[in-house]
């Protein structure tokens, strides 16, 4: 039986309620959701990014799948690496996400093409063994049920396909740690209120990143799915992690 209350940040909410108050909290934030992660981060989101990408290796023919793939900064990267004749699913939970990625993704290889999907990480509409990489970048964690995703995202892979994650984790350094939180709780929220004016989204996200399990716990949940190999890497200290799985 499922969680009847799960995390929503700091706060316990309905686990059927989470969907919709993520769904919501983007839908705000969507119209500069790019310009405050450029903010946020000091662009490091851009170098994890590529990092991300280095580590998936794109190639000509593959079919990807980017979940809560926001404006689209994934497919758009691993279709440009690959080259040509790929094909791009990204699906998010949030339509205004996606309107906004639309407007960025307008020159690629006439060969590949991009679907754009709104949906659920924990209900893909997709058959199994339809795709030959799973990517979630900063995502799972607002996801109401993690095992599901991971479950969902072996599902739709075909065999042999790959799983990314990239998402913040648990800084191993005492010192950075403590720059970190000071950083996250006192600047973040204010950012939020100054460039997006939502003080409240940003201060959810800060605190959804301190509830997300750690590099260990998350590659024991992606093991526990079925996927092989499992690996992470740690970015910057572990302020972002990146965690790969095989489906074999």
């Amino acid at each position: 039986m499922e969680n009847k209350y799960t995390d929503f940040g700091f706060s316990r909410v309905r686990s059927k309620d989470k969907s919709n108050l993520v769904k919501n909290l983007f839908e705000n934030v969507s119209p500069k959701y790019d310009l405050m992660n450029d903010f946020m981060s000091l662009g490091i989101h851009r170098v994890w990014k590529n990092f991300m990408l280095d580590w998936l290796a794109p190639k000509r023919g593959q079919r990807l799948i980017d979940v809560a793939g926001g404006t689209g900064d994934i497919a758009l990267d691993f279709i440009k690496r690959a080259k040509s004749d790929v094909d791009a699913t990204i699906l998010d939970l949030t339509e205004s996400m996606m309107v906004e990625g639309k407007r960025k993704i307008l020159n690629i290889p006439q060969d590949s093409k991009v679907n754009w999907v709104c949906g659920d990480a924990m209900y893909l509409p997709f058959s199994r063994n339809s795709f030959d990489v799973y990517t979630i970048s900063f995502g799972i964690r607002n996801v109401t049920n993690i095992s599901k995703a991971l479950s969902e995202a072996h599902r739709v892979l075909k065999p042999g396909g790959r799983l990314m994650i990239l998402e913040f984790s648990s800084v191993n350094n005492d010192i950075i740690s403590w720059f970190y939180e000071k950083y996250s709780f006192k600047i973040i929220p204010k950012l939020g209120e100054f460039i997006a004016n939502d003080k409240e989204s940003y201060q959810y996200l800060v605190e959804s990143i301190r509830k997300f399990p750690d590099q260990d716990t998350l590659s024991d949940l992606i093991i526990n799915e079925g996927f092989k190999q499992v690996k992470y890497r740690d970015l910057t200290f572990g302020i972002a992690a990146l965690h790969s799985g095989w489906k074999i």
